[in-house]
Order: C-alpha cells, then structure tokens, then sequence
C-alpha cells in the first residue's frame, strides 16, 4: 500500500512540473541573449498590430463597400467605412452577368493549366540540374541564371509570340510566363540536399531517375512542392499585362483580373447593368459597390488556398534557399 501512494505521489508530482517545465523550455534563452525590455515588447506589439491593420482595414472597408448600398455609398463620398444601408445586390448583378461568370472560368482555367504546366517543367528541371552527374547540368545552369539578369524585352516577346500565332490565343497568357528562374533554383537547392543514402537505396532496388523522382525526391519535398505551386498559382491568378499584349479585344477571352481593371480604369457598371453613373440615385447596385464586390471575389480563391499552404512557407522555402 505504500509503495502504491509514494508512487502515486510522484506520478502527480511529474504531471504538475511537466508544464511548467515545458514553459522554461519555451522560454529559455541563450546565454548572450538579454531578456525582453518591457519598451522593446511595447513596440514590437505596437509594430505587429500597425502591420496587421494595414492588411485587415483595407480589406474590411473593400468588403463593407461591396455590400453597401447607392445611398450609403453617395453619403459616404466613395469608399464605406461604417455599415450603413448593407445589400448584396452587387453580388447578384455580379454574378448574374455572363461577363464576370465567363472570365472567372477563364481565370480558373489558366490558373490550373499554367501552374501544372509551370510545375512539371520547374520540377523537372531542378531534379535534373540536382544530380551532379546529369549531362550538361551546370552550363544549363549558367544560361538559366543569366536569363535572370538579361531579357530580350517586351518588344521581342511579343514579335516571338505574335510570330507562332499567339495573338488573340489563351496559350499565349501561359506559356511566356510558364517557367521562372528563381523557383526552379529554389527546387534544385532543396532536391540537391535530399538525403543520398535514399536515392543509392532506391537505385539498389532497381528504380530509375524516374522512378526516384516520384517516389522518393518528390515525397520528401513536399513542402517546397507546395510553396512553388502557390507561387506560380498566384502569379497566373494576378495576372493581366499578357491581356493587354495579346488579347486586346477579345473580351469574351478575358480573365478575371483585366474585366476587374476595365472596370475599376473607366468606372462604370457592369454591361447591361440598370447603373447609369456613380452613385445614380435610381441605380439599383452602385458601380463603386460592383467593383469591389468584383475584388472580393478575385481575392476568395487566394484566401481559401492560403491557409492551406502558409504552413509550408518556412521548411519549404527558407530550408530549400538555406542548403545546399
């Protein structure tokens, strides 16, 4: 019986100090690092809540635009920042016309296509360039690094495009921003620190580089996978100079982002819409209204997809940009 309360004693003894000492293990520091001043966490919480309301305000006040109505906006003299009046009119006329909805699936589209084109040449690219012995691995290298500093320009692009028949063509707002230098180094760095014992293993067991690619290189390297894919995804999301280069006029081909400049540059409503000017006073949806509800919805996807991969950005990114 007392062997069993001495024990039970110190099992209840260890469960109250594990969190404790967990919190000093958290909280130690290194021996040349002086605590923290209660100035210097004054202003780094003072520093962190102005970043924060640098995002979250505007956004807040883009969001309560779009959900406002012509009076609350006329009396507000633009942009809304108080709920006065609140209506997602904007949001049926929005998506109830056939322009916003065709270049959403456009956006869609090129998003998808571009980052999985984007993907298999950068991945493809960097595992090649990251085994030592592949057949002209570093003069690729050299031309892929030059490239980064010297371009033949927008003019030359767009004689080059032009002369393959891009013009007014949706390969054209993919395939000259299909490949960027920085992410296929950033691929290399992390596949060149994969761990040699794993691919030797492999190439026992008879797998080839294809074979490693796949089940090996790509599986350990999930993060930065996922990081790159985000990058790219958002740069084709973004998107709009392309349009105006080789897609001037054909508006039926636009993507979400240039139909969300074209109406933001001349300030007017949607076509077909009943707004007649800002602010009408007979406008059912005020044009301010419509085109802020046109970038909330340009802003959903990249919300939605964020928290997803924000996890990855610190192995995936600064361990690739640290090895090697």
């Amino acid at each position: 019986m007392t062997n069993t309360f001495t024990i039970g004693r110190r099992r209840a003894k260890n469960c109250t100090t594990a969190p404790t000492a967990r919190r000093a293990a958290r909280s130690a520091r290194p021996a040349w690092e002086e605590p923290p001043t209660a100035a210097g966490q004054t202003a780094k919480g003072l520093t962190l809540g102005a970043m924060l309301a640098a995002v979250l305000v505007p956004l807040y006040i883009i969001v309560l635009t779009s959900v406002s109505s012509p009076g609350a906006v006329n009396r507000a003299g633009g942009l809304v920042t108080w709920p006065d009046g609140l209506s997602l009119q904007a949001y049926r006329e929005m998506l109830g016309d056939s322009t916003v909805r065709t270049a959403l699936l456009v956006s869609l589209g090129i998003t998808g296509v571009g980052t999985a084109l984007s993907m298999v040449v950068s991945v493809l690219c960097a595992y090649g360039m990251s085994r030592s012995r592949s057949f002209g691995h570093r003069p690729i290298l050299v031309l892929l690094i030059v490239t980064m500093f010297v371009s033949g320009g927008m003019i030359p692009t767009f004689l080059v495009v032009t002369g393959l028949g891009g013009y007014n063509q949706w390969w054209a707002l993919i395939l000259p921003g299909s490949v960027s230098v920085f992410n296929i180094l950033v691929l290399r760095s992390f596949y060149s620190s994969t761990s040699g014992e794993l691919i030797d293993a492999a190439r026992m067991d008879g797998a080839g580089d294809w074979r490693i690619l796949w089940s090996v290189v790509l599986p350990t390297s999930r993060a930065v996978t996922a990081v790159i894919a985000l990058f790219y995804g958002v740069g084709y999301w973004n998107s709009f100079f392309n349009v105006m280069l080789y897609m001037p006029t054909e508006s039926e081909k636009w993507p979400l982002q240039y139909v969300l400049l074209t109406y933001v540059n001349r300030g007017v409503g949607l076509p077909g819409s009943v707004n007649s000017g800002f602010g009408s006073a007979t406008a059912q949806t005020a044009p301010l209204s419509l085109q802020m509800a046109v970038v909330v919805l340009t802003l959903v996807p990249l919300l939605v997809v964020y928290p997803f991969v924000q996890k990855h950005f610190r192995t995936g990114v600064l361990t690739g940009a640290i090895k090697g």
